[in-house]
């Protein structure tokens, strides 16, 4: 029995899939199977994974059901101790594995295991992300408050966490009702980090990569189902840290609708938030009528396309 199970669910990913898996058998720790699921691709993404032969590879074809649903399905065939998450357009350094590793044996009672990542926009802009109250020199550890810490950035990405395969096996892992990248692996950091504690190793072993290939358009809100973050109510009555890490989720969902013209779901989200937990530039796109905060939005985005990152969320 490996002690990984990695899984990468595969949909339109012919450009990036071989650097992808290029990045995973080049890991310093080699006990993993890899469990590629092809979600239905149109394109040769299957093709060019196939060109990388490695007897750990297991390739499994489904129709196109979505990432949650192919994330889940890997989970089933899965054999592992822990189970690892790949998605096919990020990647890989050579230890990530091995700091896993490392911190099961360290803290092998958690419920999931965290490395630091880097967000790759181009070879000009790299961003290592800001948590809040973890120590900036090399660290190995349980996360103190996992909602405080994730505040700014996520202590949990789902290219660089591990999860004991027993629980997933107990849970419901990905919720298949939450569509197209809209908070489905946020949904399941916070069920785990309620349950469980969380360790973490702050030095950066992967790479967010977010070129213009793989950022998620405007266009594309309406098509997707969103996390309701509704089933936390009760939980969050009693965990402040908690309420304000959903109240963030909720205003940036809010302003993802508002951008694509949908009031009706702007307002469900802003209903629940507690208004001294929107940060002020937020507060001011939100003040905005729907026309000039979508001019707002594209002025940002060439902003970004000059290397120069503006976040309303921090």
């Amino acid at each position: 029995m490996p002690f990984f199970s990695v899984i990468i669910p595969l949909y339109n990913k012919e450009n990036s899939i071989r650097n992808t898996l290029s990045s995973l058998l080049a890991q310093t720790f080699s006990d993993f199977e890899v469990i590629l699921v092809n979600d239905g691709s149109t394109d040769n993404s299957e093709a060019r994974a196939l060109e990388i032969s490695d007897a750990r590879i297991r390739l499994f074809s489904t129709e196109n059901q979505g990432v949650s649903k192919a994330r889940n399905y890997g989970i089933t065939k899965a054999s592992g101790t822990l189970v690892a998450f790949l998605d096919a357009d990020d990647y890989w350094f050579p230890n990530h594995l091995e700091q896993l590793s490392n911190l099961y044996k360290m803290f092998p009672e958690c419920g999931l295991y965290c490395t630091n990542y880097e967000r790759f926009f181009n070879a000009d802009k790299v961003i290592k992300p800001k948590h809040i109250d973890i120590p900036s020199h090399p660290w190995q550890g349980i996360v103190k408050d996992f909602f405080k810490s994730s505040y700014i950035d996520r202590i949990a990405w789902t290219s660089a966490v591990a999860v004991p395969r027993t629980i997933l096996n107990e849970i419901e892992a990905f919720k298949t009702t939450i569509t197209l990248g809209a908070g489905e692996d946020t949904d399941l950091w916070i069920r785990l980090a309620l349950q469980y504690d969380v360790a973490f190793d702050n030095e950066i072993s992967s790479r967010h990569v977010l070129d213009a290939e793989n950022r998620i358009s405007l266009e594309k809100t309406l098509r997707r189902s969103y996390a309701k973050l509704d089933e936390f109510q009760e939980e969050e009555k009693q965990n402040p840290s908690l309420k304000k890490y959903l109240d963030l989720h909720r205003v940036f969902f809010a302003i993802q609708h508002k951008l694509a013209g949908d009031m009706k779901t702007y307002n469900f989200y802003m209903q629940s938030v507690d208004k001294t937990n929107i940060p002020l530039k937020a507060k001011l796109v939100m003040a905005m009528p729907v026309f000039v905060a979508r001019k707002f939005y594209a002025f940002k985005k060439y902003l970004e396309r000059k290397n120069i990152l503006v976040s309303i969320y921090d």
